[in-house]
């Protein structure tokens, strides 16, 4: 027999009328809970873990009140130590866009953190990578079976000869043709396709496979001047550009060769490099949720949160995003902005996803999954208190619209306004430049990307023991009262830099990947 935890209940703050069931498998109906959040409260129904009880009885119309925040509205009376689930609960209406805090909140300034650095390949341009990768670009999904063989072929044939080269990644997506390419909206996946295309993992190294007759055009990709000069022997070659259609191809094999050829230089360039020693503030680190339950805003992303402080503080930027799930949480944001154009900027941005959603008449709500719900999470309000934790308590320095690259100068909290679908969100943020990622998961999901690395935090100890293999860090332990806050999140800044320089995680290991996906709000033709 293992060792059975006693009843527990977590507050997320002193005036909550609910408290979640810490317990694995939760609780059944009649325990009486101990010392503590919910003393001598008897259960009157089986809570599943992760759920919420009543600590009070809640009126008809009453507000369900988690993290000091109005959750939910009740639709009938709830009696203390009942299951308050969402069939129970109405959602509080969206905060409107209109007379916000605007950069009225100064967080206290901290003591900037100094001595950490981590082990990482600086490009031309002054970036940092933490890989040393070979992307091969596409301008169309056409040339992408192609591209794969070609990339298959390098990795066998020529890595070998350039050990110092962390692998090839070919940049496939399902744009380029088929599309809108001058409508409203159609800017994104361009922009988006182009930052990724210099993303700093890259180390500046710019090669394209097109087909040809495409709409999206190698030159309107990758405009002359928008990507890096090598060296001086570069400096009158234009794109370095294999187009499948050309007619010196003979046959299928012609298309392969040619793009192994052309890759050799550019192998040659990156197998020259070494890791060298720099800063934390060179970390570019996003942030995401995915596959989350009512543990990922009590351990996970709390943890996430003092991270980004850290690394805030190392002088280091931290992006964070997922447009729908701080959507309800947009007055905590607006008043944190480090200015009112800030703050204008936020509100834009979430403005312009609203009338996105509303076109396909649909709304914030229809972000919250079943696999969410059935871990807790009664709606978005309260899926969105739990996912702001993750930004920390910095003041948000900068606003990127979807597919937008941070400048060298904008350093500190950013919010890079995406989407919030875990594939769609990690290429935006591809695309602004991250060069490690966290991400945080209750429910559970495999998700990689090839051209970063990325850390996975589970939320509960039983999925950590269950993936053990796939989850990079325990967050559990924070509810398992074995870690604070403060601790779990300063060990996971200190895993960023060790990934950073090169540790493998999980994801990297098994080469696990999602594939890019290209967020396009303009129609197909």
């Amino acid at each position: 027999m293992g060792f059975l935890r006693p009843p527990l209940a977590i507050r997320m703050h002193a005036a909550d009328n609910v408290a979640i069931i810490a317990n694995d498998g939760g609780l059944p109906a009649g325990t009486v809970m101990p010392a503590g959040v919910a003393e001598g409260l008897v259960l009157r129904d089986k809570v599943p873990q992760g759920h919420k009880v009543a600590l009070t009885d809640l009126a008809p119309g009453q507000a369900i009140v988690r993290y000091n925040v109005p959750v939910g509205f009740a639709r009938q009376a709830i009696p203390a130590g009942s299951w308050v689930h969402e069939r129970l609960l109405d959602i509080p209406a969206a905060r409107a866009l209109q007379d916000l805090p605007m950069a009225t909140v100064k967080p206290e300034q901290q003591e900037a953190l100094e001595g950490f650095a981590f082990e990482g390949y600086v490009n031309s341009d002054g970036s940092v990578g933490t890989r040393n990768l070979l992307a091969i670009t596409t301008t169309v999904q056409c040339v992408a079976g192609v591209v794969k063989i070609a990339v298959e072929r390098i990795e066998r044939e020529l890595l070998p000869i350039f050990p110092h080269v962390d692998g090839v990644v070919g940049l496939e997506h399902s744009y380029g043709c088929g599309v809108a390419i001058d409508a409203p909206g159609a800017e994104i996946p361009i922009r988006t396709l182009r930052n990724i295309s210099l993303n700093p993992n890259f180390g500046g190294e710019v090669m394209v496979v097109s087909l040809g007759c495409e709409k999206l055009q190698p030159d309107r990709l990758l405009p002359p001047g928008s990507f890096p000069i090598h060296g001086a022997h570069d400096k009158d070659q234009g794109l370095d550009l294999v187009c499948l259609q050309d007619e010196a191809h003979v046959g299928f094999m012609s298309m392969v060769d040619s793009i192994v050829q052309s890759a050799k230089p550019h192998l040659q360039r990156l197998n020259a490099r070494r890791r060298q020693t720099v800063p934390a503030s060179a970390l570019v680190v996003g942030v995401q949720c995915g596959g989350s339950d009512a543990f990922s805003g009590v351990t996970a992303n709390p943890a996430v949160g003092y991270m980004a402080d850290l690394i805030v503080r190392a002088g280091g930027t931290v992006m964070f995003s997922e447009n729908t799930e701080v959507r309800d949480a947009v007055e905590q944001l607006t008043s944190r902005a480090a200015t009112p154009e800030v703050a204008q900027a936020i509100v834009r941005e979430l403005g312009w996803y609203d009338q996105y959603l509303e076109r396909g008449r649909a709304d914030r709500t229809a972000n919250t999954t079943p696999g969410n719900k059935a871990g807790g999470l009664s709606n978005i309000a309260e899926k969105a208190m739990g996912s702001i934790i993750k930004s920390g308590s910095a003041a948000i320095a900068h606003v990127l619209s979807p597919g937008e690259k941070l400048r060298s100068d904008q350093k500190g909290l950013v919010f890079a306004a995406t989407p919030a679908s875990d594939f769609i969100c990690g290429t935006l943020q591809l695309a602004a430049g991250m060069n490690v990622h966290v991400f945080t998961t209750g429910r559970g999901t495999p998700y990689g990307l090839q051209a970063c690395p990325v850390v996975k935090v589970a939320t509960r100890t039983d999925l950590a023991t269950r993936w053990h293999d796939l989850m990079d860090m325990n967050a559990g332990r924070i509810a398992d009262g074995e870690m604070t806050i403060e601790e779990a999140g300063h060990a996971l800044f200190l895993l960023m830099l060790d990934v950073a320089s090169g540790r493998k995680t999980w994801a990297e290991h098994w080469k696990l990947h999602n594939a890019l996906v290209l967020f396009n709000p303009a129609p197909i033709t």
